[in-house]
């Protein structure tokens, strides 16, 4: 609803995507070119990138924060804070900032490989897409949600793979651009939101005692708000 409400900005969106573009040039960042160019050796490759944009946002977002309220319930409020402020702070960005993602503006050269290879979370034009807002490219809540995701599994957790769940932020990275759908400082944006808000909503300490105990309640079937571990939920 509230990518809705910054709909139909277009003369804006456009100024600001070539404003974005100068800036990425004059900062010498990697064309977003260079990104789409390796994805198009493979139709099968674009494809599988058209697929994770349209299809791992949500539900992977979705998935971690069940599992945090089921096994990790103080690190689920936690994130649970920062994704909403996080989001309420985008979609702000989204009103005050309307921005054309690169796969519309021509002077990019980028191919929309959503609308070409398939599949496509957006219609074939802008005014006539009643399910989402197109101009709402900075910040990118694609990035910022899979970094918060890769985080907060990496601070739930013990285990020494944990921090291969940077994977997800990384690949989400990579498909955004080389999809077009996303400048290079539409995440640099989003990363530096979320750093802010973890820097306001400070992540919960786990011992091994309150994790043994979160693991022991959770065997008893004690429910997550009666379980003694609670303490600094709140934070």
């Amino acid at each position: 609803m509230g990518r809705q409400l910054a709909t139909g900005h277009t003369g804006q969106a456009f100024a600001n995507a070539h404003r974005v573009w100068d800036a990425e040039r004059f900062l010498h960042l990697p064309g977003e070119g260079t990104v789409q160019s390796a994805l198009l050796h493979s139709d099968t490759l674009v494809h599988v990138a058209n697929t994770y944009y349209a299809t791992v946002h949500f539900p992977a977002t979705a998935a971690f924060l069940v599992w945090l309220y089921l096994r990790r319930p103080t690190h689920y409020v936690w994130a649970r804070r920062v994704l909403a402020l996080v989001t309420a702070a985008a979609l702000a960005g989204h009103l005050t900032f309307p921005l054309a993602p690169p796969r519309l503006l021509a002077e990019s050269g980028l191919l929309d490989t959503g609308q070409l290879f398939g599949p496509s979370v957006y219609g074939a034009h802008p005014a006539t897409d009643a399910m989402a807002n197109q101009f709402a490219a900075m910040p990118s809540l694609h990035f910022g949600w899979a970094l918060m995701v890769a985080i907060g599994l990496i601070a739930a957790t013990r285990s020494r793979w944990r921090w291969l769940w940077l994977l997800h932020p990384l690949l989400t990275l990579l498909v955004i651009v080389g999809t077009a759908n996303h400048y290079w400082l539409d995440s640099v944006v989003a990363a530096a939101l979320l750093c802010l808000a973890l820097a306001v909503i400070h992540a919960p300490h786990r011992t091994a005692t309150t994790a043994l105990r979160g693991q022991e309640h959770a065997r008893a079937g004690i429910p997550a708000q009666d379980r003694p571990e609670l303490v600094g939920a709140g934070r």
